[in-house]
């Protein structure tokens, strides 16, 4: 051992990395998923991560105490009764009562400051969430005179002026109308949220603010708290109550171990609600969104460390068989002393045992340290023993001696060889086969296809490449033969003789998983700029209600806003069969107005990556159909009613904002930018020209948004679109009806920081770069060993060519000559599988799940290209320069007196 001390410490940091790959890798990955997991379920509303069970609302007279002291009680058996799963991620819980509106009156309440209507809560934890201004917190039931004790918070209270110690009457209708039942309020004290960020003001909002009027003559509303004695009171006096229970959800308590569980609990949670009451929940949505994208990052994550495993592998069985061939003299001297081959076997098995186990100890210890939950014991035990066979095995090959030249031996045992090449190769392509045809299986467990074919692949590339590239050398060769000069004679001559089979296809295999993570992290990127393109196909979108005609104006005259375009959603249309509104046989269709020239002019001023179908065309005064980009569905439905044929004869007619606009099949889209890939059947129009003055004129519902460069400003957006929404409902006939919802402002950087900053992206950016840097160093030291695989042999014929007047400049350039072909195909062989497995896997490896649904189209990219390039570059001069350090440590002088043993 001491002897070959180089020789065995290569095999035990093997040894030490395989066992540290097969520990570190699922730690560091159950680590990484554990955090996304947190982070996307923190990212999430609170309203989708709050479990809420609620009751409705109803006039309980008599109940009083009883009722709100067993409604409170609810709060812990409810929870009780959950699934373990569920129950265990639990952080915060609240319980609260509240009555509804009624009316409210006192002197503090005067008419310039219109009508008030109040609901009284009971909430569990207020007080201790909050800070008193003035007076103190609702103790008891009522005071002496019967008034229910209420506080309200200070931005409540402020703007009505009012203070602690007021008084008021607090009135409930009859179904008519009429006050029958009254009961006097006192306001005892005045609070303040002390942190408004804490997780029991987010479902109340309402106490915090007033309700402005919907409408003129309508009240403001406003919540004040009660202790559960005046609530119960409210209710013995006949006020309609309502309960709910709130449980969020803490990420914190989340694990990844626990999500298939998490979520089969929250689906059972659905399926047993109790009597009475309403369960409304949303976190299972992301938790099944993120079960599937960690599924697919997973199977990922298998095939990255079969390749690199099995480049491990290679690379053991690589050095085992390097020191076996060193040996080779030393073996046949034992068999010929008497030794058996038992003997021979314990002989190495017993210096194998004394290094690799330990290695592999080493290797688990170290990747112990990490965070997580690692994979069984068992893999490294395995990884053990099958390492610390390696050398035994190759024993027995090694003693074997051959006499004469080894390149040429190896052209002559051609039978077995091919028969293993064809059979490999069969295998390959009857295994992508397969796989293809069955699909991808999701589970926990790693499907032994899909990691298997990758491997065989590049294999059978590898063995192809050996048979393919030596024959255009040989020409080359011939034709070097002819010309002045040995150098390049010589160089491709041995190159084409080359037998160093082991080595590359060690060389391409790692080679092979290396592109093949640059080739899928690429393409996972251009998908999720795809799908944020789709969603917002420029700077900015701002989606609302109707905007009024001149909003766009407005925000064209914005600082930095370069071009602006109007656009037209209605949802839910359904077409009529002609002009007069005869019903026709289509569902409901979403339909998309827009000026397809301002739109295009702010996609391409916006620099998104975004293609736009071809135009319909312009869009007409609305008399004649309007030529429509309509989807597949919603094409084959009109066309079963025989409506909206490309002819033209038998339009279908939408009515858009009171315009029945008659349309016509243009062409038919797969998707649309704006519209939700989920949507089915949509329509997109052109924006027709109208007559002016129209009793019905077109308004927008939202604007696209080109800047100069520079960042949106949301805020500066939002404020003009609200006064645009403002301006329309005060102009025309929605005057009077209740408030638009504000509206929307999503920016292109902000979807694309969404698809790409959260949930399995930290697993699959580990895995990319483990991949792609394992794979390339392993690559490297393949090429190594294939490089002293013939550095024998080339020393013998450096040395005798040097005795015959070769210069050293020569020597150079007949080295390069020699290994540039074999660096090239193995490197270049190796990028080829790379880029064309991720096109094989493709539909196998659910990679829209990390693009918010958009396929992922995979390409090699000019990036790509020019890596694999400096690989190449990076590979030869490697090469170079582990045969002239091999060269300077054989002492090419000597390897010519001692002979061909030396």
């Amino acid at each position: 051992m001491r002897a070959y001390g180089g020789h065995f410490l290569l095999l035990a940091v093997l040894t030490t990395v395989t066992a540290l790959l097969v520990t570190a890798v699922p730690r560091v990955a159950d680590r990484l998923t554990g955090q996304g997991l947190r982070e996307q379920v923190a990212a999430e509303p609170v309203a989708r991560r709050d479990l809420t069970y609620t009751t409705g609302e109803e006039r309980m007279p008599g109940s009083g105490a009883g009722l709100v002291a067993n409604r409170a009680a609810e709060l812990t058996a409810i929870e009780g009764r959950m699934p373990p799963a569920v129950r265990t991620t639990v952080g915060q819980r609240w319980y609260a009562g509240q009555t509804g509106f009624t009316p409210l009156r006192g002197p503090g309440l005067t008419a310039d400051k219109g009508l008030v209507d109040l609901s009284l809560r009971a909430v569990s934890g207020l007080p201790e969430a909050a800070t008193l201004v003035q007076g103190r917190w609702p103790a008891a039931g009522g005071t002496a005179d019967g008034a229910i004790e209420v506080a309200l918070a200070d931005t409540v209270a402020d703007p009505f002026g009012l203070h602690a110690g007021d008084r008021f009457t607090l009135n409930l209708p009859d179904p008519g109308g009429e006050i029958r039942t009254r009961r006097p309020v006192t306001l005892v004290g005045v609070f303040r949220p002390t942190d408004r960020t804490d997780g029991i003001w987010d479902a109340l909002p309402s106490m915090l603010r007033p309700t402005p009027p919907q409408g003129e003559g309508q009240p403001s509303q406003i919540v004040g708290f009660t202790a559960d004695a005046g609530l119960a009171a409210a209710v013995a006096a006949g006020w309609p109550v309502s309960f709910g229970w709130r449980y969020r959800i803490s990420p914190e308590r989340i694990t990844a171990g626990q999500l298939d569980a998490l979520i089969d609990g929250l689906a059972a949670l659905d399926r047993t609600v109790p009597a009475g009451l309403t369960l409304s929940q949303g976190v299972d949505v992301p938790l099944r969104r993120f079960a599937g994208s960690l599924a697919a990052a997973r199977t990922l994550l298998a095939v990255i460390a079969a390749g690199l495993l099995a480049t491990l592998a290679g690379l053991t069985v690589l050095a085992a068989g390097l020191t076996a061939r060193r040996r080779r003299t030393e073996y046949a001297l034992l068999r010929a002393r008497g030794g058996s081959t038992g003997a021979l076997l314990r002989r190495a098995s017993a210096e194998s045992v004394l290094v690799l186990p330990a290695a592999a100890g080493v290797g688990w210890l170290l990747g112990g340290l990490l965070p997580g939950t690692g994979a069984p014991v068992r893999y490294v035990l395995l990884a053990a023993l099958l390492a610390t066979l390696a050398p035994p095995v190759a024993a027995l090959t090694g003693q074997r001696s051959t006499g004469g030249r080894a390149d040429l031996l190896a052209r002559r045992a051609g039978t077995v060889r091919l028969t293993v090449e064809v059979t490999v190769l069969a295998v390959a392509v009857l295994a992508a086969f397969l796989l293809r045809r069955r699909g991808l299986v999701l589970g926990d467990a790693v499907d032994p296809l899909l990691v298997s074919v990758p491997v065989l692949l590049a294999v059978a590339a590898a063995l192809l490449a050996l048979r393919a590239y030596p024959w255009p050398l040989r020409l080359l060769s011939r034709a070097a033969a002819r010309a002045r000069g040995s150098v390049a004679f010589l160089g491709t001559a041995r190159a084409g003789r080359a037998a160093a089979t082991g080595p590359l296809v060690v060389v391409v295999l790692a080679i092979a998983t290396a592109a093949f993570c640059g080739v899928v992290a690429v393409g996972i990127e251009a998908g999720r700029d795809r799908a944020a393109s789709a969603a917002v196909p420029a700077d900015a979108l701002v989606s609302g209600e109707r905007f009024a005609p001149d909003t766009a104006t407005e925000l064209a005259a914005l600082p930095g806003v370069r071009a602006v375009a109007p656009l037209l959603v209605e949802s839910s249309l359904r077409p009529y069969a002609d002009s007069v509104g005869r019903p026709a046989a289509v569902g409901e269709t979403q339909v998309l107005l827009v000026d397809g020239g301002r739109f295009a002019e702010v996609a391409r001023r916006s620099g998104v990556p975004v293609r736009l179908p071809a135009g319909p065309g312009a869009g007409g005064d609305g008399t004649t159909p309007l030529p429509a980009l309509v989807s597949p569905a919603l094409a084959a439905e009109l066309a079963r009613a025989g409506l909206a044929d490309r002819a033209g004869a038998r339009p279908a007619w939408y009515d858009v904002q009171g315009n029945r606009l008659p349309v016509r099949v243009a062409a038919t889209v797969g998707q649309f930018p704006t519209v939700d890939p989920a949507t089915d059947r949509f329509l997109v129009l052109p924006w027709p020209a109208l007559p002016a003055g129209g009793p019905h004129p077109l308004v927008p519902t939202g604007f696209v948004l080109a800047t100069d460069g520079r960042a949106v400003d949301v805020a500066a957006v939002t404020r003009v679109a609200e006064e645009g929404q403002r301006r329309h409902q005060r102009a025309g006939a929605f005057a009077g009806q209740d408030r638009p919802l504000p509206p929307q402002v999503r920016t292109w950087s902000d979807v694309r920081a969404e698809l790409g900053g959260s949930g399995v992206n930290g697993l699959l950016v580990f895995g990319f770069t483990t991949g792609a840097v394992g794979g390339a160093l392993l690559g490297l030291l393949a090429l190594a060993f294939a490089v002293l695989a013939g550095a024998r042999g080339r020393g013998q014929v450096l040395s005798r060519l040097r005795t015959m007047g070769l210069s050293r400049r020569q020597w150079r350039g007949l080295l390069l000559v020699e290994l540039t072909p074999l660096v090239l195909v193995s490197v270049l062989t190796g990028a080829l599988v790379g880029a064309l497995l991720p096109t094989l896997l493709t539909p196998v490896l659910g990679l829209p799940a990390f693009t918010g649904g958009t396929a992922v189209r995979v390409r090699f990219e000019p990036g790509l290209v020019a890596g694999v390039l400096g690989l190449a570059v990076l590979a030869l001069g490697f090469a170079v320069a582990v045969e002239a350090l091999n060269n300077r440590r054989m002492r090419l002088g000597e390897v010519l007196r001692l002979g061909e043993e030396s």
